[in-house]
């Protein structure tokens, strides 16, 4: 008994101590005022720029409609992105969540430098949580006379940042989950994609299986505003505000950049990017896009200060709205957990008679853990409702180059997609994980596309995908959840549990999936 009172007495004062450090920590890592941070904004598209004239002289085939073209391989994402920051004459804006220091992070970083060298206004609008390792760098840049770097909700403690999230929970744990890349205000992508060779197939490591597009002409400017209110908004920080001093910051650019562009796997993919499909669609030009119906979605920045956000309600609505699925719905979602809202949303489409599909990571190929046991509690209520769950298998092989599965192919151990088809008629590609997260923390953005072109195209990947590659989920005769897998002549194999995953695995996610967890997720 003493020794039981000795120990809670040992963890009080711990948890004093640690109590008073973290309020020190707060204290002496406030944020910096904000009253002499200026605003500024986008340069609207125009006809002095290649860019601009280009897309200007399209639209006035198809007023009212941007063109668009889909980025489904990472490759080709890479190259789109690459090919936009040559082009840029006047102006790059560009937002992303995630940026890394790896080989095609910094060969992008160095595109944005010599786009700024050549007289270009980049701005660079970052989430503070996804640079690690990039604070000299960034810093570097952003003393550049053409470059303007913001980090969104940064952190003031810089080692180790974790930490500060014990002192200012609240704050930090919302993020701008946002990306887009903007070129003279005529171009821009935006999608899932994160910069990181992760996201563009590089090397032979992991890959994500991710859904961009490229689009041009009046939704670039749609995105050109959203990026405005972000950039002016009140958690959007100078990087100079945030960041040390970086004299030699753009030395490590440099030796990354060599060593890059000395590796043989670099000069195989820059040439392989170099003859890709989308570099020579757009070496067509603006008229070579699919030219339609194209409306941005975004939540507005002030959701990371505690606002309600936006874009959740718009897509429930586009779900379940007038212009809602009449026959089918394919859904893609990386992150899939639709809590109570979202699992009776898609039973009543279900039970309307509309075909419902959501493929999601199965747990072999899901990257985090918690998240997948968040969801896991759903699947038999949705399954019971005529939902169809598929779970992607770890390292599916590379699809073929055809039409079929051209927006979701590319050889990967992960989904990271976040789209999905209505009616064969629209689609919706961008940023928003079909989970609370994404719903009351993060902001997000994507696009709403009226092509039927790219939603058949969608839910024939779904298919392909569904034949060879995932794991059809039913209920079983006793009402377990099976995993069903096509083999060749119709031949199904059949898994009563989550299929290469150990008893440890399981049990772990089974307690996960227990905790108050799922506001988090």
């Amino acid at each position: 008994m003493r020794v039981l009172r000795t120990g809670l007495v040992a963890l009080i004062g711990l948890a004093f101590v640690c109590g008073v450090c973290l309020a020190l920590l707060r204290l002496t890592h406030p944020m910096p005022e904000r009253t002499r941070i200026g605003s500024d904004f986008a340069v609207p598209i125009a006809a002095d720029t290649a860019l601009g004239a280009g897309v200007l002289a399209a639209e006035r085939g198809q007023p009212g409609q941007s063109g668009v073209l889909a980025l489904a391989r990472g490759g080709e994402a890479f190259a789109a992105r690459v090919l936009l920051a040559r082009a840029a004459e006047r102006t790059l804006d560009v937002q992303y969540y995630i940026w890394a220091d790896d080989t095609t992070g910094m060969l992008l970083l160095d595109e944005l430098r010599a786009a700024a060298l050549r007289g270009v206004r980049v701005r660079v609008l970052l989430d503070d949580n996804g640079i690690a390792g990039l604070d000299a760098v960034v810093r570097a840049l952003d003393d550049m006379p053409d470059v303007e770097v913001r980090l969104f909700n940064p952190f003031t403690l810089r080692a180790p940042k974790l930490l500060a999230y014990g002192f200012d929970f609240w704050r930090l744990n919302r993020r701008m989950h946002n990306k887009s890349f903007t070129a003279d205000g005529a171009v821009t992508i935006v999608g899932g994609r994160n910069v990181g060779d992760i996201y563009f197939a590089y090397g032979p490591d992991a890959h994500y299986i991710d859904t961009d597009v490229l689009a041009a002409g009046p939704v670039a400017a749609a995105v050109g505003r959203s990026f405005d209110a972000y950039w002016n908004s009140a958690s959007a920080y100078p990087a100079a505000m945030i960041l040390p001093p970086a004299p030699d910051g753009l030395h490590g650019l440099d030796v990354a950049v060599s060593q890059a562009k000395a590796s043989p796997l670099a000069r195989a993919y820059g040439a392989a990017v170099a003859q890709s499909a989308v570099t020579e669609a757009l070496s067509q030009g603006p008229m070579a896009l699919e030219w339609c119906d194209v409306t941005l979605l975004a939540d507005d920045p002030r959701k990371a200060l505690g606002a309600e956000g936006t874009l959740s309600d718009q897509l429930v609505d586009l779900l379940a709205g007038p212009k809602g699925p009449k026959r089918s719905i394919d859904l893609i979602s990386a992150y899939f957990v639709p809590g109570q809202r979202g699992s009776d949303l898609l039973a009543a489409l279900a039970a309307r008679g509309v075909a419902v599909r959501v493929l999601t990571n199965a747990r072999e190929a899901a990257d985090v853990a918690v998240v997948h046991a968040a969801y896991a509690p759903y699947r038999r209520a949705l399954l019971k409702a005529g939902v169809g769950l598929g779970e992607l298998k770890a390292d599916p092989l590379a699809f073929g180059d055809g039409d079929a599965a051209a927006v979701l192919s590319g050889s990967a151990t992960s989904l990271h997609s976040k789209v999905f088809a209505i009616d064969g008629a629209r689609l919706f590609v961008g940023s928003f994980n079909f989970d609370p997260r994404s719903a009351g923390l993060n902001t997000e953005m994507g696009v709403v596309i009226e092509s039927p072109a790219l939603a058949v195209q969608l839910s024939r990947g779904l298919d392909a995908i569904m034949r060879t590659d995932a794991y059809a989920l039913r209920l079983g005769l006793a009402g377990g959840i099976e995993w069903v897998t096509q083999g060749a002549a119709g031949r199904e194999t059949v898994a009563t549990v989550e299929p290469n995953t150990g008893w440890v695995a399981r049990v772990t996610g089974a307690m996960l999936g227990r905790l108050p967890l799922e506001w988090l997720m």
